[in-house]
């Protein structure tokens, strides 16, 4: 961990704001030519010593970029470019006041590359784990066309309807998520805590017990003595599932099982639509050609079922042939959604009857949701309730026969 040097630099913008920071750079010159460039009037530089700084990453612990820190940055980066603030300056400006520290660090990697006349895409392109695909063709595709605002603001809408989405599914799974775990710890805490004492209690009446409490005692000494090893296996399971889950032997297993589970299928069934209708949709928009378009789409929908079917219709366009007819071979795509594909072909609208598929799900998803919860909420109260109701009946039919016992 050597010392490392950055200058500490206090300058006024156009508007004559005092603005300070930080900037690396071999000299002092080097600061003021760079901060010149950016359109500032430097006030004052100086050489700050950080040594022996670092920071500390946990490997899978460590801060990521969220979907909303991108649409946020995409959304401020077209208003500054629409506004007439060169890139650099965007981009300057954006790594200051971004509050993700990872996304600020990358955005000042990439003004560093824009300084030095590489491409906004091809430096968007060396952050793979930042930016998606989608997001650096895009920019491409703007940059190429001479539209790099509106793409930006494109990208910022498809961002965020894809966050308000996933915030109304995680808000519907949100309380039997909760219930399902508070249930979890009352019996563990009831196994654990409350079932010795009475086993104790049993064992000085005498006398059989019945088969519902001896079941529980059992249950109790099992995972008194298991508890740690159950504990350890859990975090090792969930440890190995993030590390596989991506890898195409599962996904290949898992995503078809998805699609088939009772009431939840169709609702993922309804997302993956949806995010393939916004993401092809935006993209042909946007001027991407329909092949790199499809290539890109089938990896960002988040299920392989769907993605082996967009790849049948890049095989299919390739070929010279339509878009919309391969996908009536897959059921994972419903009648509706090919017959609008195939009349946006016809009318030379495929984009905006994208957008519209993208909608439709998007309602469709928000009432199913709204729907589940309704019906989720009764029947987790029923299970909680049903649970330790009958741990509780099981813990007194002893204590039921204790007359019995007496006599």
């Amino acid at each position: 961990m050597a010392a490392t040097l950055t200058y500490q630099y206090s300058v006024r913008d156009k508007t004559g704001k005092i603005v300070s920071g930080k900037l690396d750079a071999d000299s002092q010159a080097a600061v003021a030519a760079k901060l010149k460039q950016m359109g500032y009037a430097p006030i004052s530089i100086s050489k700050t010593k950080v040594g022996m700084k670092t920071e500390i990453n946990i490997p899978g612990f460590g801060k990521k970029v969220k979907l909303k820190d991108l649409a946020v940055m995409s959304r401020q980066f077209a208003t500054m470019i629409n506004s007439g603030l060169s890139m650099l300056r965007a981009l300057t400006i954006l790594s200051e006041q971004t509050e993700n520290k990872e996304l600020a660090r990358v955005l000042t990697e990439v003004s560093k590359d824009v300084e030095t006349g590489v491409a906004l895409s091809s430096s968007l392109s060396k952050f793979p784990a930042v930016f998606p695909p989608l997001m650096v063709n895009m920019c491409r595709a703007g940059e190429v066309g001479g539209f790099l605002d509106s793409v930006l603001l494109q990208i910022a809408e498809n961002y965020e309807a894809e966050v308000k989405l996933r915030g109304k599914v995680k808000a519907a799974m949100t309380y039997p998520v909760v219930v399902f775990v508070m249930a979890i710890l009352a019996v563990v805490g009831m196994l654990l805590f409350i079932v010795p004492t009475f086993a104790a209690m049993f064992d000085g009446l005498g006398g059989e017990l019945p088969a519902p409490t001896k079941i529980l005692v059992l249950l109790s000494q099992l995972l008194k003595v298991g508890a740690p090893f159950i504990l350890v296996a859990l975090i090792a399971a969930a440890f190995v599932w993030r590390k596989v889950k991506r890898t195409d032997r599962v996904r290949n297993v898992v995503d078809p099982l998805k699609l088939k589970i009772p009431v939840f299928g169709l609702l993922f069934q309804k997302i993956a639509l949806a995010r393939f209708a916004r993401n092809l949709g935006t993209m042909m928009h946007s001027g991407v050609p329909i092949l790199q378009s499809l290539e890109i789409v089938s990896d960002t929908t988040g299920n392989v079922v769907l993605a082996r079917a967009i790849r049948d219709v890049q095989d299919s366009v390739r070929n010279g042939e339509t878009l919309a007819g391969p996908l009536a071979n897959h059921p994972v795509f419903p009648p509706m959604v090919v017959q609008m594909l195939s009349v946006g072909e016809d009318t030379g609208a495929l984009d905006t009857m994208l957008h519209k598929i993208a909608e439709f799900y998007d309602q469709d998803v928000e009432a199913t949701t709204e729907s589940l919860t309704a019906l989720i909420e009764p029947l987790m109260i029923a299970v909680l309730g049903g649970i330790i109701g009958s741990m509780i009946i099981a813990l007194y039919m002893p204590i039921f026969k204790v007359f019995d016992l007496i006599e």
